[in-house]
């Protein structure tokens, strides 16, 4: 088998085999395939694409390039939920402890935010006391002692991914939606989960910005995850503003504690309910979608849902009486308000120049070697659709400097204001199915 005929097979629009899908991944990993011929196939992938079976396979292809995580002694249906990215994405957040509250265990792992896209890890880490790096045993041990557990990405899962999303990002191939929907899926597969929910996000702050294309990649991974045997669905949800108030990393963590009080943002408390409603479903811990609404609705309203946020805190070595009182978060010196210039209606926040203001302040990183600041960030106080007086606060900055002049001039270029009213955007688009992923 020879690469340049792979490449050639691809390039004129062939479909390649499962034998040769493994022997380029097999290739790649250990460098006998050598970058140049891998870039030329990736070329030829982004413009001629794959078939679903090619998709499976090259997603099957990189989990088997390093290790998997076997969940098998943790009981019950492991359900993992996954986000494609945006601003303000709380939803591990509170669902981990809700959805455990409830009997399902969550078992998860998850990363470090790069860019203006916030990362679980560093929002739990500004918990004081809370440690993310758990030996396995430890967290099958967690799992089914309390339900839930939260890991950072450990270990050596799907090489492949890490070396071929290196590659694409430097060669102009990274907006491919069977390479986007196998580095995704592989590490969900890898990580162990018997079931997966997938929030697609589409918009201006995310990496998604049209619903088609969202729709196409949602499909697309709810495939790969029928395929090899993974019940999978995915939401499409809006990221053209960012989800809640906060942005930021302890800032973020109270709006979470809020949530699960059930005095949260509408939109998160809705998001977390609709994504938390399919892990119960999944998990068989309900019979239809309604019932498994009430039964996470029922768990906020009785705080048992709060109650297992404090249990999990502590079981990470965490400080848990940040659930009664916050403000032992990390706290920012100074509070900016940047106030409204005119009277109207909130018609447009550009939510990825948002998050791009957050990260300039330290909330984010610009390279993997920032050093985040867990304590800054912004709260939005008006959302599409708002009416706004001249005046009112649009945001609070949180800094650590009262040097905020970039970051204020990149919010009030975010927001729009319109002189009429302008209905509240939609939070949920579509659900996919295993069975509208395969009749379409």
């Amino acid at each position: 088998m020879r690469m340049v005929d792979l490449i050639e097979r691809k390039r004129d629009g062939h479909e390649l085999t499962k034998q040769e899908i493994d022997y380029i991944v097999e290739g790649y990993t250990d460098g006998s395939i050598p970058d140049y011929q891998m870039s030329s196939l990736l070329m030829a992938i982004f413009f001629r694409g794959m078939t679903p079976r090619e998709t499976s396979d090259l997603t099957l292809a990189m989990v088997n390039s390093g290790d998997t995580i076997d969940l098998s002694a943790i009981e019950g249906i492991k359900v993992d939920k996954h986000s494609t990215g945006g601003v303000g994405d709380t939803t591990t957040i509170v669902l981990a402890p809700l959805v455990a509250s409830v009997g399902v265990p969550v078992a998860k792992l998850s990363g470090r935010g790069l860019g203006h896209t916030g990362g679980t890890v560093d929002k739990f880490e500004s918990i004081s006391g809370f440690h993310v790096e758990i030996e396995n045993a430890q967290f099958i041990k967690q799992v089914n002692e309390i339900k839930v557990a939260v890991t950072g990405s450990t270990g050596n899962l799907a090489p492949a991914d890490k070396k071929m999303y290196g590659l694409r990002d430097v060669t102009g191939t990274v907006n491919s939606i069977p390479l986007i929907a196998s580095s995704i899926m592989s590490k969900k597969i890898a990580s162990g989960s018997d079931a997966i929910v997938l929030d697609v996000k589409v918009g201006a702050g995310a990496f998604m910005k049209d619903i088609n294309d969202a729709k196409k990649l949602a499909q697309a991974m709810v495939e790969i995850g029928s395929n090899v045997g993974r019940n999978t669905m995915a939401i499409i949800s809006d990221m053209n503003q960012p989800l809640g108030y906060a942005i930021g990393n302890a800032l973020e963590v109270k709006e979470a504690i809020d949530t699960l009080r059930g005095e949260g943002p509408a939109d998160l408390h809705e998001l977390c309910i609709t994504l938390g409603s399919h892990m119960v479903l999944l998990a068989k811990h309900a019979d239809n979608i309604d019932e498994a609404r009430q039964i996470l609705e029922e768990a906020i309203t009785s705080g048992k849902a709060l109650q297992k946020f404090k249990e999990f805190i502590e079981a990470q070595g965490g400080d848990s009486s940040i659930i009664d009182d916050p403000s032992k978060l990390p706290a920012a010196k100074h509070i900016i308000e940047v106030k409204s210039q005119e009277d109207g209606y909130v018609s447009k926040i550009v939510a990825d120049s948002i998050g791009t203001a957050a990260m300039i302040l330290g909330a984010g990183r610009a390279t993997k070697e920032s050093v985040i600041d867990l304590s800054v960030g912004l709260v939005l106080h008006k959302k599409i659709g708002d009416e706004v007086k001249k005046g009112d606060t649009l945001v609070s900055i949180y800094s650590n400097t009262e040097s905020v002049d970039e970051v204020m001039q990149r919010i009030y270029e975010s927001y729009q204001i319109s002189a009429v009213k302008v209905d509240y955007p939609t939070l949920v688009y579509a659900e996919i199915h295993a069975h509208d992923s395969a009749a379409q």
